[in-house]
Formats: structure tokens, C-alpha cells, sequence
């Protein structure tokens, strides 16, 4: 209603992921599915500032004068995480302990592809 009476009411969404994960079983409709809901009625593009899009990293890029190729986006999903990081110049690490399994990972069907990938994020310590 606010984005369709006010002429200049922005549309920002935090992300679009089609699904979320409330537990290792539980597969929910995640917020993407709401803002194309929205999008659908109301004819208006949304600003995403989460995950893949470049908002965050330009940002931090600037602030704090670091060089892309010296970052490192680790998470748990090719479609945000990965994503994020092949889109925007960074290196990516890939952790199987949450979204993404090996199976999807290596399969014909995945076009995306981290850098790297281990089994948890403790992997990155020391033993």
C-alpha cells in the first residue's frame, strides 16, 4: 500500500532467497518469495542490500580503502554467499556444514563455483 500510494517510497528488500532453512529438515518459503509477492503487485523493482548485491562490499570496499582481491566471503550458500563473492571480485570458501551439501556443490546442474570449499568453518583453525 505504501509503495503504491507514495510517489516516493523506496522498495528495499534485504535479500532474495528463495527458501529458507528454520532446521536441517525444515525447508520454509524464505523472503524472496514475499518480495516478489510485492513486486507482482506493485510493478516496482526492489533495492537489494543483502547478499549477492554489490551494496555491502562497495561500501566496505570504500570505507575502509581494502583491495577486493584481499577479501574473503566464507558461507554456506552457492546462491548468496558464492554468488556474492564471484560478482564482486572477492574470493570465496564454500562451508558444507549448513544450506549447500557436496552432492549439489558438485553436481552437472550447479553453475556456480567457489573458489574453495571445506567441510565447516572449523576447518580454518589449527589443530
Amino acid at each position: 500500500l505504501c509503495i503504491n500510494e507514495n510517489e516516493n517510497c523506496e522498495f528495499i528488500a534485504t535479500n532474495l532467497d528463495a527458501v529458507t532453512h528454520l532446521t536441517d529438515a525444515q525447508e520454509w518459503a524464505g523472503n524472496g518469495s514475499m518480495v516478489g509477492a510485492i513486486k507482482g503487485c506493485t510493478g516496482v523493482e526492489p533495492t537489494v542490500v543483502g547478499k549477492p548485491s554489490p551494496l555491502m562490499i562497495d561500501y566496505l570496499v570504500d570505507k575502509l580503502g581494502v583491495e577486493r582481491s584481499s577479501i574473503c566471503m566464507v558461507g554456506d550458500r552457492l546462491d548468496t554467499d558464492v554468488l556474492f563473492g564471484t560478482n564482486n571480485g572477492l574470493q570465496s570458501v564454500l562451508v558444507l556444514s549448513g544450506v549447500t551439501s557436496e552432492e549439489k556443490l558438485l553436481s552437472e546442474e550447479n553453475k556456480i563455483t567457489p573458489d574453495y570449499y571445506c567441510d565447516s568453518i572449523v576447518d580454518f583453525f589449527a589443530k
